[in-house]
C-alpha cells in the first residue's frame, strides 16, 4: 500500500494543530512540525539553533508581503556557497527534508508550507483549517489562561498576519487560498472530532482504500 501524507495549514485559534495531533494518534502515524528544523539540521550539518533562530527572526521582521527574490525552487545551496546558512536555503532544507519524508513515509505534516512543497505529489492531502474570528477568540482565549478578549484579539492578528507573510515570502502565494488546498474546514462547524472523521473519509476517497 502506497504510503500518504496530510498537511494541515490552519489560522490560530480553529484547532488545526491539535487536530493534526489527534489525526496522526488515531491513525498511528507520525506527526512533524518542529522536528523538522532537527531534521533539516543533521540533513544539512547546519546547527539547528540556527534553523530556530531564523525561524523565529522571520515572524518578527516586516516582509510587507513580498515574495523573496529566490522563490523556492527545489534546490539547495552548495556548502561552498555564501548563502549556504542564508534564510532561503535554511527554508530550502526544510523543504528537502518534508519531500525526503513524504515519499517514504506515511505522516501528519503542519506548517511549514508543506502543501506548497508537496503541491505535485498525488498521494498528499493538503488541508486548511479555519473558522469564525470570534471562535478563534474564544478558543484562543481558553487555551491561555488570563488572556484578555482584547490581548487574544491583537495575538491572534499578529499571528495570522505572520504566517501569511512567510507563506507568501517563500511560495509567492497566498497562504489563504483555498486553491492551494484540496480541502477547507471551518473547525467551529462540526468539532473536532468531525473534523477528523471528515478527514478520514476524504482520504479513503482519494486514495480509494481504507486508511
Amino acid at each position: 500500500m502506497q504510503n500518504y501524507v496530510i498537511t494541515i495549514a490552519r489560522g490560530y485559534g480553529s484547532g488545526g494543530k491539535t487536530i493534526g495531533k489527534q489525526l496522526a494518534q488515531e491513525l498511528k502515524i507520525p506527526y512533524y512540525d518542529k522536528e523538522l528544523l532537527r531534521r533539516a539540521s543533521d540533513e544539512s550539518g547546519i546547527n539547528e539553533a540556527l534553523f530556530a533562530q531564523t525561524d523565529e527572526q522571520l515572524k518578527k521582521r516586516p516582509m510587507l508581503f513580498k515574495p523573496s527574490k529566490r522563490a523556492y525552487t527545489g534546490e539547495v545551496i552548495s556548502p561552498e556557497s555564501s548563502d549556504f546558512t542564508s534564510e532561503q536555503n535554511l527554508f530550502n532544507y526544510q523543504a528537502k527534508v518534508i519531500k525526503d519524508i513524504a515519499q517514504t513515509e506515511t505522516c501528519v505534516i503542519v506548517g511549514r508550507c508543506a502543501d506548497f512543497v508537496l503541491k505535485d505529489m498525488p498521494h498528499v492531502l493538503r488541508l486548511f483549517i479555519h473558522a469564525p474570528f470570534d471562535y478563534c477568540v474564544e478558543k484562543t482565549m481558553e487555551r491561555h489562561i488570563g488572556m484578555s478578549k482584547d490581548e487574544a484579539i491583537r495575538f491572534i492578528r499578529k499571528t495570522d498576519k505572520r504566517r501569511g507573510e512567510y507563506y507568501r515570502y517563500f511560495t509567492g502565494h497566498d497562504w489563504q487560498d483555498a486553491n492551494n488546498y484540496d480541502l477547507c474546514i471551518n473547525s467551529s462547524q462540526l468539532g473536532w472530532d468531525k473534523c477528523i472523521a471528515l478527514v478520514r473519509s476524504y482520504l479513503e476517497i482519494k486514495l480509494g482504500h481504507p486508511v
